[in-house]
């Protein structure tokens, strides 16, 4: 397995605690090419970890980047700002995710008591991403519409010859 672009290995400690993890150049160049964007100019999350009742640990923050997309109308370079919030469950070790509820925190794994948040934060950006981006402006062109086809002659209805024999 190769090693994420991103990777930010967090010892998990029983007690809470500020993060910060910010993208050098290498990894934001790595990760556009990851996702198949044009470019990202930054990366960034502060996070809260919190820990839970049965050995779980809370990751709350917010994630900054300034990314570039290709426009999906023209292909011209599309600049936006991202900022979404992060919320995920950091499971004991040997904890798979089982939650299935698309409205509960993400949930990731930690293994040898440490947890990669760098990885986690890239995923969520990943995300994020607006999947078409429109510089602005951008409009589909408007195709040349063709008339509607001629409606084809009525076929005959195969069971009338039938009607006519019981007719008869």
């Amino acid at each position: 397995m190769t090693a994420p672009e991103f990777s930010r290995l967090v010892r998990l400690v029983p007690e809470r605690r500020e993060v910060e993890l910010v993208a050098d150049e290498a990894e934001r160049a790595a990760l556009a090419r990851r996702f198949g964007i044009l470019g990202i100019g930054a990366v960034s999350a502060r996070l809260r970890l919190e820990p839970e009742p049965g050995g779980t640990m809370r990751a709350r923050g917010r994630l900054e980047a300034e990314v570039e997309q290709a426009c999906v109308v023209t292909l011209e370079p599309v600049a936006q700002r991202v900022s979404a919030p992060v919320d995920l469950r950091i499971l004991p070790e040997g904890q798979e995710p089982a939650d299935d509820d698309p409205d509960s925190p993400d949930e990731i794994e930690s293994e040898g008591g440490q947890v990669d948040l760098g990885e986690a934060v890239a995923e969520q950006l990943a995300l994020a991403l607006d999947p078409y981006p429109r510089a602005e402006g951008a409009v589909l062109p408007v195709l040349d519409e063709e008339p509607p086809p001629e409606e084809a002659p009525a076929r005959p209805n195969p069971f009338a010859k039938l009607a006519k024999l019981r007719e008869q």
